[in-house]
């Protein structure tokens, strides 16, 4: 059983012990009183009837010293109240009162007539109020009879010693039931867990317990077990990341060797005495620029991987209309292909409107488009497209990739970059997605700086997409980038 659902139940036992017990208490003493109502009755109409020659007397309704009622003292006892008044309201007379106490003082009319040949039961007397007449029939005064209900009293008090001494006892067993139980449900386990856990925080082997249980203590050390093997992994993969972060630094050693050694050599080459023509010059000036440039993007494209490896925030996208967003994302590649000579083609046939983080999807398209004119030859061609779901495949696109193309772009808007260049063999295609993997193995010539492919799959990732890459000899390369619809 769930400890909530166990709990709450114990907790509605114990809030329904005193109700139970106040219900039995009115049970008992209802039963009682409907045994004893009749005899009681019974009795106190005997006692009055012995009364009622000596109470209907008119002669003691009219004021007179106190001896007078000597009679009417000698009729009434510590368990019996005898109370005369005159037709007016005078007390005259009462035997719970010390002589002449109180005496004379006069009742309100309502109260005098109020209840009148009615008996009255409450939870301690009997009691009856009735009118005297004179001997031509008028109205002379009233006594009241009050008669105390001594033994039914005794049988509830004895009855409530019962059930609450019952009551007492049943919430002691209850209560140390319940203590049992919580130390068996509660206590035990977490104390195991306790174990566990001290053991896995000071590095010791975490001793294997029994299967959790069907409660919240099981779920507790299920997470624990769960908790227990994501940090784990998390180590392994701190270890990893270490390991690449030495080869990363390794191969950003070896990427920036290669132009450095050849900027000290044709700086010291300009400022040597050694007389060059204007031409050399301006061809040693022309190839510093370029490893310079070389320099600058890969330090910019390495700032940009451990941003976006170390931060965890959430990519802030703004929307934006679709056609007009993508029109702008796919422009200004004219130029740099004009000067390879490579011919474009762009295919943009979008509808409705993205969420997007606009800097990263164009930091996204630079590295795709900069990378497939870098591996495309003179007269090739690029195909630049951007395709919602529900467009069919640009003309141009390779027809050994359209199939699987088909398939994978299902539910999203399509981004493709195809190019004309050398295939990648096929054990290549996955890995070369991981920093610094290259397919020609040229490093720190002056090419790419190894991370741009990196940098694009973490960029489609933070918008909640994806990104996969086909190629084939004798086509070429086509990778193509999926994001969600709205």
């Amino acid at each position: 059983m769930k400890i909530r659902n166990w709990l709450m139940i114990s907790y509605i036992i114990v809030m329904l012990l005193p109700i139970m017990a106040l219900y039995l208490f009115y049970i008992t003493v209802s039963s009682y009183d409907q045994k004893r109502d009749m005899l009681e009755y019974m009795e106190f109409t005997k006692s009055l009837s012995e009364l009622e020659p000596v109470l209907e007397n008119p002669v003691y309704y009219k004021i007179q010293p106190q001896k007078q009622y000597r009679k009417v003292d000698s009729l009434a006892d510590k368990s019996m109240r005898i109370t005369l008044y005159r037709y007016d309201g005078i007390l005259l007379y009462s035997s719970s009162q010390e002589p002449f106490v109180g005496r004379l003082t006069k009742l309100d009319k309502n109260q005098l007539y109020k209840n009148v040949n009615q008996f009255q039961k409450n939870l301690r007397t009997y009691s009856v109020k009735k009118p005297v007449t004179g001997s031509e029939g008028e109205l002379v005064g009233f006594y009241e009879v009050t008669i105390s209900r001594d033994e039914w009293l005794r049988g509830v008090q004895d009855r409530t010693i019962l059930i609450f001494g019952g009551l007492f006892i049943f919430m002691i067993i209850v209560f140390l039931t319940v203590v049992y139980l919580l130390n068996r449900k509660l206590n035990q386990p977490l104390q195991s867990l306790q174990r566990q856990m001290t053991a896995f925080a000071d590095g010791r082997k975490v001793l294997s317990s029994n299967p959790p249980s069907n409660d919240e203590i099981g779920e507790l050390q299920t997470y624990f077990y769960r908790m227990k093997e994501q940090i784990e992994k998390s180590q392994q993969e701190v270890v990893q990341q270490q390991k690449e972060k030495e080869y990363i630094l390794a191969a950003l050693s070896h990427d920036l060797k290669t132009p450095l050694t050849v900027i000290q050599a044709y700086s010291e080459a300009l400022q040597s005495n050694r007389q060059l023509s204007e031409k050399e010059k301006k061809e040693y000036q022309t190839i510093l620029f370029e490893k310079l440039a070389y320099m600058k993007q890969l330090i910019d494209d390495l700032t940009l991987y451990a941003t976006l490896q170390a931060s965890h925030h959430q990519t802030e996208l703004v929307e934006v209309e679709g056609e007009e967003f993508f029109d702008m994302l796919l422009s200004g590649y004219e130029e740099p292909c004009s000067k390879k000579g490579i011919k474009l083609r762009i295919d943009q046939r979008i509808s409705g409107t993205y969420r997007v983080n606009v800097k990263q999807m164009v930091r996204l398209a630079d590295n795709l488009v900069a990378n497939a004119i870098r591996h495309t030859d003179s007269g090739k061609e690029i195909l630049l497209a951007a395709l919602s779901s529900d467009e069919h495949l640009s003309q141009e696109v390779f027809p050994v990739f359209k199939e699987e193309l088909d398939e994978w772009r299902k539910g999203g808007t399509i981004i493709l970059i195809q190019n004309e260049g050398n295939s990648i063999p096929e054990p290549m295609q996955e890995k070369i997605f991981l920093p610094f993997v290259q397919v020609d193995g040229s490093r720190g010539h002056g090419g790419s700086s190894g991370l741009g492919l990196s940098i694009a799959k973490m960029l489609i990732e933070r918008h909640e997409g994806k990104i996969k890459l086909w190629s084939s000899a004798g086509y070429g390369t086509l990778a193509a980038c999926w994001i969600k619809e709205r």
